[in-house]
């Protein structure tokens, strides 16, 4: 396993990381944004074993993982996280309100990242850490196809976009289309697991 390998399947493991929050006792939006959290990771799982090689890739499932995950993210999310919203079981953190133009920018970013993903799937998987026809050559990186140092390390703080959130890192969706489908994955992954890190609980 190669270094952009084993950074795609890190990358995974941290998006998917809870993304299944519990749903005894949820109500009203609360239950409506857990059900959505769970599609979503239930579509990142989907693909998640194609994309570190250990299942036959398939591009419709890519797609219809894609088309779940932007379907659930952008104003389709936000709109799930109405002022005040902390009753019950959520897991939400008060940053959610509190830094709220960044959290509405991330969920604007989710949606631009699955739908690339979802137009990428037909290119399938991509020679990995190969710089001069693989992601790193589309994000401008470097022969070493380091996929930490292309997405901003583990700060996901450093991974925003401009104030619409029409793009990631400067790229909009038409050139995540043109990735590798694990590329594309890989970012919507990291942006999986920008939100999860500023504005989800953490389990005890």
């Amino acid at each position: 396993m190669n270094r952009m390998t084993a950074s795609v399947v890190a990358l995974t493991a941290t998006a998917l990381a809870g993304t299944v929050w519990a749903h005894s006792g949820a109500t009203g939006k609360v239950k409506e944004r857990m059900e959505a959290m769970k599609e979503m990771g239930e579509a990142m799982k989907s693909v998640a074993p194609m994309m570190r090689g250990e299942a036959q890739y398939r591009a419709d499932t890519v797609r219809k993982a894609a088309r779940t995950i932007a379907d659930n993210a952008g104003n389709a999310l936000t709109a799930d996280f109405p002022e005040g919203s902390l009753h019950g079981p959520s897991e939400a953190l008060p940053a959610v309100w509190q830094d709220w133009d960044r959290f509405e920018a991330i969920a604007q970013q989710l949606e631009v990242t699955a739908r690339g993903l979802e137009r990428a799937a037909d290119n399938g998987i991509g020679p990995m850490g190969d710089s001069s026809n693989g992601m790193g050559a589309m994000m401008g990186q470097s022969d070493s196809g380091d996929m930490g140092a292309m997405m901003g390390q583990s700060d996901a703080g450093t991974m925003m976009m401009n104030n619409s959130g029409s793009s990631v890192m400067g790229m909009s969706a038409d050139h995540i289309a043109q990735m590798p489908a694990d590329g594309a994955f890989a970012m919507t992954a990291k942006v999986c697991s920008a939100c999860h890190g500023d504005f989800r609980a953490e389990d005890d």
